[in-house]
This record gives C-alpha cells, structure tokens and sequence, in this order.
C-alpha cells in the first residue's frame, strides 16, 4: 500500500514523524549527516531537564556565570547578554537557551550539569548513544560550528521525540513567545508559533554551513483522537522558508492521513496462556492507546494479528514485551507493534512450577 506522496519541500533534508502512532510519515535524505547548528540545544535541554528530575539542579537555584559561558554568547549572533561572574537562575537560563538560543545560557547551564563543558559533552555523546544514534557526535553544547560535531534528520528527530515524551514540562519553555533579560527583549526564532495555534515548539538553529533549520510540533485532534506531529527541516535558504516548509509538511500530515484508533490503554487485544506463574493466562495490550494513521479513506482495509513469544514463562512483569500486534493495509504489511503484559504474573509454588515444567515436556 503506497504512502501519500509529500508536498515539495525547499529543504536540504527533512523528515516527517506521528509520535501518537510512532509511524515516519515522510522523508528525504533523512540520514544524509548535516551541521546541527541551535538544534543541538535539544540535547542540551533534554540533559538539563534530567537533572531537575533527578534532584541535580533546581529551577530557583544561581548558577555562576564563567568567562567561558560569556565569551560563547559573544562569539554567535544568539545570546541572553547575562553577565561574567553573575549569578543567574536556573529557570532564565533555560529560558534564555530555549526562547532566545543564547549561546552564553546555555553554557553556564552546560557547566552547571557537568562541572565542565567537555564532561557535559562527554554525557550528550553518551546519551547519544543510549538512544541508539548511529551518526550523531556532539563537540559543543549550543551547536556552533566544529569539525565532527553533525547529525541527521532523522537522528534530531529522535532527540527531539524523546524530549517530549520524558519532559512533557519542557514544552511550556518552548512555546514561549518572548523572554525578557537583563532588559533586553528577544523574540522566539520559531515563526510558527504566531501562525498556527497548535504549534507548541520546538527549536530554530543556523549556521552557514547549516543553513537555517527547524524543528516543529504540533497537536491537533482529528475524529476525537489527539495527533501529535513532528517536523524536522534542515538547509533552508531563510528563516521564512524554514517556517513555510514546515507549515506545509505538518499541514499535510494533518489532511493527507486518518487516524485509526485500534485500542485504549490498558485494554486486552487477547490473552495467552502462562506457565509455571501464579496465574494460568495473562492479558496483552498496551499500556499506551494504540492508534495508527492510514492514507486518506483507507482506514477500513486495517487488519490486525496477534504473534506470542511462547511459551510465556512466568514470572512477568508488567508492562513486560511478550508479542507483537502486526498490522496490515489492504493485505500488505503496515506495522508492528509490541505487546504488553498488562498485569505482573509471579512464578507459582514449587508444586506449580513442576507440574509445569512436566506439562511443557510432553508437549
């Protein structure tokens, strides 16, 4: 079943995501490496809102200003203007990383998490790689240009998605219009976010080699059912185009696409048998709603199936993969989804166990 054919895009590269249903809905040269520019802030941000979860950082708490952190605000167009050797809050700082893309702000946040920049970098490239990032290498925590520090679309993306989805607090700070500092105020860079009400963030980066780039998002609800979509443009020719291009991909992965929802969370798809638990079956499902996008009219060819990893062996955990839901369109192959174990299954008593294990060898 052919996917709807995206509109032209102006853009060295982009990539189009459905996060409710975890579908790619377009892209081109996705994995082709490109300068990240400001779009680097994402994982800076995605480090910084970790160690407010973790206790590390606190939003009312000063942060020092070092010499290094000003001198990076000097050295692009972006920055906050704070001051050498002030103290600043966690809070405007992060502000000033997000809305205004000061370089400088990001810094003393960099230092303020990893005690220097070079170990803050260090733990970027490690979380690079727990999230499975194949071509992203980071030297820098605000994104100017250096040799070896690159990205892909698709890789940004998925920095991009694993913010929202761990730091849901963290798109307030993005749909912000303006931050004020140091009475100074600045405009965010993200165009979208005047034109279209449902857009609620992301990021603008530029550099020269980069061209001007943008990472969006947006939250529409369409037939009850609430879509969030994400575009990633990279190597436009103009701040407009970035925002136009943009406009365009989300637009169309609104209108060219309708949204199936298969099942709510926490509800049963079916239920397997289990052996040696303490319980004889258990229920798979998810513990998310289970929605998927289909072309235009096409929602009625959906088909769904159920696989199992058997024999399921107890004890399992809730929230435990233990199959895969495969979805078909038209009689061709669409998506797979994992499933579940809805509820936690412990292991039965000794007596259980044997019989069990008696039962499974005749089998």
């Amino acid at each position: 079943m052919a996917m709807p054919q995206p509109p032209e895009v102006a853009a060295r590269a982009f990539i189009l995501q459905d996060l409710s249903s975890a579908q790619t809905l377009a892209a081109r040269q996705a994995d082709t490496p490109v300068e990240p520019a400001s779009l680097t802030k994402l994982m800076t941000a995605y480090l910084v809102f970790q160690a407010l979860q973790n206790g590390k950082l606190q939003l009312a708490q000063d942060l020092p200003v070092s010499e290094r952190a000003w001198r990076t605000g000097m050295t692009g167009a972006s920055r906050t203007f704070i001051k050498v050797n002030s103290r600043v809050k966690v809070d405007d700082l992060i502000k000033g990383m997000i809305v205004q893309s000061g370089n400088d702000a990001t810094t003393a946040l960099a230092e303020g998490v990893g005690g220097t920049v070079e170990v803050f970098v260090d733990m970027m490239n490690r979380q690079a790689q727990a999230f499975g990032l194949k071509a992203t290498h980071f030297k820098n925590p605000e994104g100017l240009t250096a040799p070896g520090h690159v990205s892909t679309a698709r890789e940004l993306s998925v920095i991009a998605s694993r913010l929202i989805t761990d730091f849901p607090n963290s798109l307030p700070y993005y749909s912000m219009k303006e931050f004020s500092y140091n009475g100074i105020r600045q405009n965010n860079r993200n165009l979208l976010l005047w034109r279209d009400p449902t857009v609620d963030g992301l990021k603008t980066g530029f550099t020269e080699a980069a061209g001007y780039c943008l990472i969006s998002t947006a939250k529409r609800s369409t037939g009850g059912v609430s879509r969030r979509l994400l575009s990633v443009v990279v190597g436009t020719a103009s701040p407009e185009a970035r925002a136009n291009e943009s406009q365009k991909l989300l637009n169309w992965g609104y209108s060219a696409f309708d949204v199936v929802k298969l099942f709510d969370a926490g509800q049963a798809v079916s239920t397997a048998p289990v052996w040696k638990g303490a319980a004889n079956t258990v229920k798979l499902g998810r513990t998310q709603p289970l929605v998927l996008v289909v072309p235009r009219g096409q929602a009625s060819a959906v088909k769904t199936s159920v696989t199992r990893s058997d024999p399921l062996l107890a004890p399992l955990n809730k929230g435990q993969a233990v199959g895969t839901l495969k979805i078909t369109l038209g009689g061709h192959p669409w998506q797979e989804v994992p499933l579940q174990a809805l509820d936690a299954v412990p292991s039965a008593g000794f007596l259980g166990r044997a019989w069990d294990a008696m039962r499974l060898a005749i089998q």
